[in-house]
């Protein structure tokens, strides 16, 4: 049975508390993307990961929820959403305890590859509901603009609630939080979300399925190893075959009559730009995240309590930046909003290039939050496109093109921007191969020790620099291409 969409011209009361209900898994999907930053000592001290594991506790639940989401929209689009939406929260509650239990490595990345998946479940469904619950236009950019600040800010308040949480409890906690909040999704779900699913949907390609994730995790194999340890020839196999794969999926969708992607949709131009300039965004997001953590407690020596209370103002201000970020594109217009959002990343993160080995909290601070501004404004466009962009039949596979975007952006992001910096404080003298494992073998030695916060710190301004760089050239592309639309 379909329910019909919800609401007319005013979005009944319903409708409201169905969004508050679509929250939760969105906050709890984002965090998991972030709450490990100031986790991963905790872990080492218990668990004891080999350097592979300890990559693949951060990296495998990215991998699995980036190459799954488009086949999860497409999914929930045929099966139902609200079906799907309740099937991956199941998943990631169950996969949350055993995360939270984990007795060695190999469990918790296990554990972190099924909530990969169980968020791939969550994401597209979540945004897709709200073109159900909300018919009327200025109601769904509404909704969709608070969609987006609990995913964005999640994001960046992962560090702060896995900080605050490491301070008081166990490492388990960071996972075992999730539990509650997918009990009250599950009881509450069923009550306030309407079921839909596509009334004469085509078959799911289980080819395509097959090719796009064999092409998505060579590429990012290949470019995380590219950045770390440099060309060879495992890394150009694995390039080469998620190259050869992804050049198979895309022939094939363009033959499908109901491909698992549809690529008419980057003919449209705001959805094209909104995802171009989202994904660059993200890159650079979460290259500062991940090394401004390090930098908090490994340069600064700010504990895991006070370290995780400095990302607030970042959080706080992309999550009010992704609320205000459509209403501000229906005044500015989409192209002078996604460009200003640009340029408010770009300040922001080359304010972060005054921080030093001695000082920098206040730069941080303000760096962070300037970014952030721009960043949330960024993240609600590409959510906004991608719900107005289709009919509502297809809104479950257009968010799993957008969040697609975004997660592999992101984990690039990381990878690239984060091994740079890594390589380049490596080459800054004879350390260890991280900053914290030099800090712990320089016994005290104060010398060795300002000079290995120094080597990174100098490591993060070139990082960030290619972070910015990346963002103004994005601007730049996007600027000229609707100059040259507009004549």
């Amino acid at each position: 049975m379909i329910d019909p969409p919800m609401g007319n011209a005013r979005a009944p009361l319903r409708a409201w508390f169905g969004l508050a209900v679509l929250m939760l898994p969105v906050l709890l999907a984002a965090m998991e993307l972030s709450v490990l930053y100031f986790g991963m000592p905790n872990i080492e001290s218990a668990l004891h990961p080999s350097a592979a594991a300890e990559i693949w506790i951060i990296d495998i639940y990215g991998f699995c929820l980036a190459a799954l989401l488009v086949t999860m929209g497409n999914l929930g689009d045929r099966i139902g959403r609200r079906g799907i939406l309740l099937a991956g929260a199941t998943v990631f509650g169950l996969a949350s305890v055993l995360a939270a239990s984990a007795p060695n490595s190999g469990i918790l990345i296990t554990a972190r590859a099924f909530l990969g998946i169980g968020s791939a479940m969550l994401l597209p469904a979540s945004l897709a509901l709200i073109s159900n619950l909300f018919s009327d236009s200025r109601s769904r950019s509404i909704a969709v603009g608070i969609w987006t600040a609990f995913f964005a800010g999640g994001a960046a308040a992962g560090p702060v609630i896995g900080g605050t949480l490491l301070y008081e409890f166990w490492w388990g906690s960071v996972f075992l939080i999730n539990v509650p909040v997918v009990l009250i999704l599950l009881v509450a779900a069923p009550f306030l979300l309407p079921e839909y699913r596509e009334p004469y949907p085509g078959p799911l390609d289980i080819v395509s399925v097959g090719l796009f994730a064999a092409a998505v995790l060579p590429l990012i194999f290949a470019l995380k190893r590219t950045a770390a340890e440099g060309l060879d020839p495992t890394t150009a196999g694995a390039a080469l075959l998620g190259l050869g794969m992804l050049g198979g999926f895309i022939r094939r969708q363009r033959r499908l009559p109901t491909p698992l992607l549809d690529l008419s949709l980057f003919r449209r131009r705001k959805f094209a730009i909104a995802i171009a300039a989202a994904s660059v965004g993200a890159l650079s997001w979460s290259g500062l995240s991940y090394l401004t953590c390090t930098y908090r407690q490994s340069v600064l020596g700010c504990d895991v309590l006070d370290a995780a209370l400095l990302g607030i103002p970042m959080a706080a201000t992309v999550f009010a930046s992704a609320v205000a970020g459509v209403r501000i594109g229906s005044r500015l217009g989409s192209t002078c909003t996604i460009l200003l959002a640009l340029g408010a990343a770009a300040l922001g993160n080359l304010v972060l290039l005054a921080t030093s080995a001695d000082a920098g909290l206040t730069w941080f601070v303000a760096g962070s939050t300037i970014a952030g501004s721009g960043y949330g404004i960024l993240f609600s466009f590409v959510s906004e496109a991608a719900v107005s962009a289709v009919p509502i039949y297809e809104a479950g596979a257009a968010a799993g093109i957008s969040e697609t975007s975004l997660e592999l952006s992101s984990g690039i992001g990381i990878s690239l921007l984060g091994s740079l910096a890594s390589a380049l404080f490596r080459r800054g003298g004879d350390f260890a191969p991280t900053l914290s494992e030099t800090l712990e073998r320089a016994d005290g030695d104060a010398t060795i020790i300002h000079s290995a916060r120094t080597a990174f710190v100098s490591g993060m301004h070139i990082a960030t620099l290619v972070g910015v760089g990346a963002v103004v050239a994005t601007a730049v592309a996007i600027w000229v291409l609707t100059k040259k639309a507009g004549r």
